[in-house]
C-alpha cells in the first residue's frame, strides 16, 4: 500500500521496505512505525523470538526467511549489529538496492516532525516508556518509537499519533544520532560507552554537544550528571542556544522520593513542575529520576500533568522484569550492560534481598570492545553482589578482542574481590545453571543481567531447574534403593562435596557418593547402578584429576574404608595390596620389609587403584613394572583376576580399567635389599621431587608430554610460568603443574588449561593434550 504522503527517503519514491534484524528492539519498533505510516514492510531475523513474531503479525509486518529479500523491496534497513557479510545485505548490494541503518531511516521518516529525542547511556528505554505512558494518560496525541516492548503487551512499541509530536528513543551507539535535530532533547545521563565507535570520552562528548546545539527548543539533562552539566555550560555560550533545563533532586524540575510502598514510589515534585506529587509504579532511586525526566519532558511538550499519570506504568520488558516469584526465591532479568547501570541496578536490588537471602548475579558481557574498555569497572560493580556467575561475551557481531573476554572480567574479580565467590564455565551454560541451582538458599534474589540473550538464558535456567528438581527426586530414589542393600559400615551420601577429597582442592559435589565396607557392598552398588543405568565414577586419593565446579552426575565410589587398604607380604616375597592403599604407605611398608622396586612411588599423592588405572610413573619407574596380577570388579559386580601379560598397558593408560575397578593387586618386588639402602634411595627421590615439583595443592602434571618433547619445557618457553586465572597458577617451579593458591575453583583451572594450550599452540604449533582427568566429563566438552 502506498502511503498518502511519503517522506523523501534518500530521493526515492519508496513504498516497500525490508528490515534486517527485525527481532531487535531497534529495528522491530521502527518496522511497526513504518507499517503504521502505510509502507509495505517485511522483515527478517536470524533469532526471532515468539513475542516479537506475534507483534509483527498484529502490526502487518510480514516475516521473510533469513537472507530472502522480497522481490518488490525498494529499500533495506538494517541494525548496526548486522555484519556486512550478512546474506540480506549481500543480496541488497547484488540487486543495487539502497541500504540504510536503523537510525538513519528513523531520522528520515521523522523529518518535519517535532521530535522529543530521548538519549543517554542508561535509562533511555524506561524514560521513553514512562513519557509515552504519561502522554497517553494525559490524552496528548503524540506518536512514539520506543526501543523496547511494554511489559503488559497492551501498548505497541510504536504509533504515528495524530499531531506533529513524536517521542523517539535515539541510539548513539553507531553515530546515527548525528542525523537528528530534535525539538526537545532529553539526555538521561552521559557515561562514556560504545568504545568501538567512540574511541575517546571526548568523541562521545562531542556527539552530544552537537545534538544539544541542533536542538530547536529545549534540552533536558540530569542534575546528577557531571558531563551533561559541563556540555550545557559550554552550549549556553552559543548563539542562539536552546533553553536548558535540569531534572533531579536539585534540578529545575526537582524530584525526590517521598515514600515507597511495594511496587510504587511516591515522588515529591517542585521547581517548574505544575504538580507537587506523583505516583509511579516502579522501584529505586534511578527509576525516580527516570520518572522525573519523563514528567518534565511531558510538561515542556505542553501536556497537562496529573499525579497519577505513571501510577499504572506497566514497565518495559527486560528492565527489572520478574520472571519468577515464589516464597523464598525471586528471579529477574535486566538489560543493564554498562558498569554504571549495573552498579545502580545492584544497589537497588540490594534493598530487595531478604535478611537471610543473597543477591546472586549472572552477568553476560555485551560486546568485546565494551568489555575490554570497562572490565575493571564491571568487576567493581559486580562486587556488590554476594555471588557472581559469568557467561561468555555476547558478541553482537564483533570479532573477539584481546583483553575483552569474560575471562578478563573473571581475572579482575579474582584479583580485586578475592573473597567474592565467582564462577565462569566457558561455553557450558547447563553446567553453570546446575551449579546455580545447587547453591540456592531461601530468600535469594537471582538477577540475570546483560544486553544479549540473557532473558532467554533466565528462562532456560528456570526450565532446567524444574527438570533438575525432578532429577533430584530420581537421585533421592536411587540412594533410597541402595541403602537397604548395604551393610552398616558403608557410607552413603547425597551431594557430597569432592573438593576436599582431591589433591587440587577444587570442584563440586557427587550426586550420590559411597564408601563401601565390603566386597558385597561394592557389588551391590555396581549392580544397582548398572540396573538403573547410572554412570559410575571411581575415586582414589583424588590426584591426577580436576573436578568441575558443577560436580559429577553419577555415583562416585571411593575405596576409603580400611578394608581396602591391606598390605600383606607373602612368604614367596610377593605382596598383596588393596586398591585403597596410599602409594606413600605402599612405598614405606615395602621399604621396611626390605623389598626393592617401590621407591619411585614416594611422593605420588595417589592410591594403588588409581595408580593401576593410570599406570602411574615417576623417577623412571612405572606402576606396572611391579605388577603380577590385578583383581578387578566389572560393572556388573563380577570379580576377576587378570594377569599382567593379559592386560593392555601403555603410557598413562590401562585399557582393562577404563570401566572395571581394581580392588587389589599382586605385586612382585624387583629384589630384596637392606632397608637402609632403600631408605636412602627414597630420600634421593624425595629431595629431587621437592626441588623440581611445587608443594602447593595440584593434580600433578597437567599435560601429556608430546612425542619427543616436554610439556613443561614448552609451557616455560611460552613464558607462562606464574600465569594465573583467579587462584589457579602455572607453577614457577615446574611449568607442567597448575597449583591452587588457596581459593581456586574448577573453573579457574579449566580456564587456565585453555589459556596454556592456546598460547603453546600459538607459539609452537603444538596441541597439548591433558594428562589429568576432567572428572565426570570429557575435556573435549570444555576446551
Amino acid at each position: 500500500m502506498r502511503p498518502a504522503s511519503p517522506p523523501p527517503l534518500f530521493s526515492r519514491d519508496v513504498r516497500s521496505i525490508h528490515c534486517v534484524g527485525v527481532g531487535g528492539m531497534g529495528v522491530g519498533p521502527l518496522a511497526v512505525y513504518l507499517a503504521q505510516l502505510g509502507f509495505e514492510v517485511t522483515g527478517e531475523d536470524d533469532a526471532l523470538v515468539e513475542p516479537m513474531r506475534a507483534l509483527l503479525a498484529r502490526e502487518h509486518v510480514a516475516v521473510a526467511p533469513p537472507g530472502a529479500v522480497p522481490a518488490g523491496c525498494q529499500l533495506v534497513v538494517y541494525s548496526s549489529a548486522i555484519a556486512a557479510s550478512h546474506p540480506a545485505r549481500a543480496a541488497a548490494i547484488a540487486r543495487g538496492l539502497p541500504l540504510v541503518r536503523r537510525g538513519e531511516l528513523l531520522a528520515e521518516v521523522l523529518r518535519g516532525k517535532k521530535i522529543v529525542a530521548v538519549c543517554g547511556a542508561h535509562g533511555k528505554t524506561t524514560t521513553t516508556a514512562m513519557l509515552i505512558t504519561a502522554l497517553c494518560r494525559a490524552r496528548f496525541p503524540a506518536g512514539w518509537v520506543l526501543g523496547g516492548l511494554f511489559a503488559d503487551d497492551a501498548r505497541p512499541p510504536a504509533r504515528t499519533g495524530s499531531s506533529d509530536w513524536v517521542v523517539a528513543e535515539i541510539d548513539e551507539s553507531d553515530g546515527t544520532i548525528d542525523a537528528f535535530s530534535p525539538e526537545i532533547t532529553l539526555a538521561t545521563n552521559l557515561d562514556w560507552d560504545h568504545p568501538d565507535h567512540y574511541r575517546r570520552l571526548d568523541d562521545f562528548a562531542t556527539t552530544f554537544a552537537g545534538l544539544f546545539a541542533r536542538t530547536n527548543f529545549a534540552v533536558l539533562t540530569s542534575d546528577a550528571c557531571a558531563l551533561s552539566q559541563r556540555l550545557v555550560a559550554a552550549a549556553q555560550r552559543g548563539s542562539p542556544p536552546p533553553q536548558f533545563f535540569s531534572f533531579g533532586r536539585s534540578g529545575d524540575f526537582s524530584c525526590e522520593i517521598a515514600g515507597e510502598n511495594g511496587e510504587h514510589l511516591r515522588l515529591r515534585l517542585g521547581g517548574r513542575f505544575s504538580i507537587s506529587e506523583a505516583q509511579v509504579r516502579a522501584r529505586g532511586e534511578f527509576n525516580a529520576a527516570n520518572a522525573a525526566a519523563a514528567l518534565a519532558a511531558a510538561r515542556l511538550m505542553g501536556a497537562e500533568l496529573a499525579p497519577r499519570l505513571l501510577a499504572d506504568y506497566a514497565g518495559v520488558c527486560r528492565r527489572q522484569s520478574v520472571v519468577h516469584a515464589a516464597p523464598g526465591l525471586t528471579v529477574l532479568e535486566d538489560y543493564a550492560h554498562h558498569p554504571a547501570e549495573i552498579r545502580a541496578l545492584l544497589t537497588s536490588l540490594r534493598g530487595r534481598v531478604g535478611e537471610r537471602g543473597r543477591l546472586i548475579v549472572l552477568f553476560q558481557p555485551h560486546r568485546f570492545s565494551r568489555t575490554a574498555q570497562f572490565k575493571t569497572e564491571f568487576a567493581a560493580a559486580l562486587a556488590l553482589a554476594d555471588r557472581v556467575h559469568l557467561l561468555d561475551v555476547y558478541a553482537a557481531g564483533e570479532a573477539p578482542l584481546a583483553g575483552g573476554t569474560t575471562a578478563d572480567i573473571y581475572a579482575e574479580l579474582k584479583k580485586n574481590s578475592a573473597a567474592l565467590p565467582v564462577d565462569y564455565l566457558p561455553g557450558d551454560d547447563p553446567a553453570l545453571f546446575r551449579a546455580l541451582s545447587r547453591e540456592l538458599q531461601r530468600g535469594d534474589l537471582v538477577a540475570f543481567v546483560g544486553a544479549g540473550d540473557i532473558d532467554q538464558k533466565a528462562r532456560a535456567w528456570l526450565e532446567l531447574r524444574r527438570a533438575d528438581e525432578m532429577n533430584a527426586k530420581i537421585w533421592d530414589d536411587f540412594a533410597a534403593a541402595l541403602r537397604p542393600r548395604l551393610s552398616a559400615g558403608t557410607r552413603l551420601a547425597r551431594e557430597e562435596s569432592l573438593a576436599a577429597k582431591t589433591t587440587m582442592r577444587v570442584g563440586g559435589a557427587a550426586r550420590v557418593y559411597a564408601e563401601p565396607a565390603t566386597v558385597a557392598d561394592l557389588q551391590a552398588l555396581l549392580r544397582e547402578a548398572h540396573a538403573q543405568s547410572v554412570e559410575v565414577f571411581f575415586l582414589g586419593r583424588g590426584s591426577n584429576l580436576v573436578v568441575p565446579d558443577e560436580g559429577v552426575d553419577g555415583l562416585v565410589i571411593a575405596l576409603s574404608h580400611e578394608a581396602w587398604q591391606r598390605f600383606e607380604p607373602r612368604p614367596d616375597g610377593r605382596i598383596w595390596a588393596g586398591a585403597g592403599l596410599r602409594l606413600k604407605n605402599l612405598c614405606g611398608l615395602a621399604g621396611k620389609a626390605g623389598l626393592v622396586g617401590f621407591e619411585f612411588l614416594e611422593g605420588i599423592p595417589g592410591s594403588v587403584g588409581g595408580a593401576l588405572r593410570m599406570n602411574a610413573g615417576a623417577m623412571g619407574g612405572w606402576m606396572f613394572d611391579v605388577v603380577e596380577a590385578v583383581e578387578i570388579m566389572t560393572p556388573a559386580g563380577e570379580v576377576k583376576t587378570l594377569r599382567k601379560a593379559d592386560m593392555h598397558v601403555a603410557y598413562r593408560h590401562c585399557a582393562e580399567l577404563l570401566d572395571a575397578l581394581a580392588i587389589g593387586v599382586l605385586l612382585r618386588p624387583a629384589a630384596q635389599a637392606d632397608t637402609e639402602a632403600i631408605s636412602r634411595q627414597i630420600d634421593v627421590y624425595r629431595r629431587k621431587r621437592h626441588e623440581t615439583q611445587p608443594r602447593e595443592p595440584s593434580a600433578g602434571c597437567i599435560f601429556k608430554n608430546p612425542a619427543g618433547n616436554s610439556a613443561g619445557r614448552l609451557i616455560d618457553e611460552a613464558g607462562l610460568k606464574g600465569e594465573r586465572v583467579g587462584d589457579a597458577e602455572v607453577s614457577t617451579v615446574h611449568a607442567n603443574f597448575i597449583i591452587n593458591r588457596g581459593h581456586a575453583t574448577g573453573s579457574d583451572v579449566i580456564a587456565l588449561v585453555r589459556r596454556v594450550r592456546a598460547r603453546v599452540r600459538e607459539a609452537r604449533g603444538i596441541e597439548l593434550e591433558p594428562e589429568v582427568l576432567l572428572y565426570g566429563k570429557k575435556w573435549e566438552e570444555v576446551l
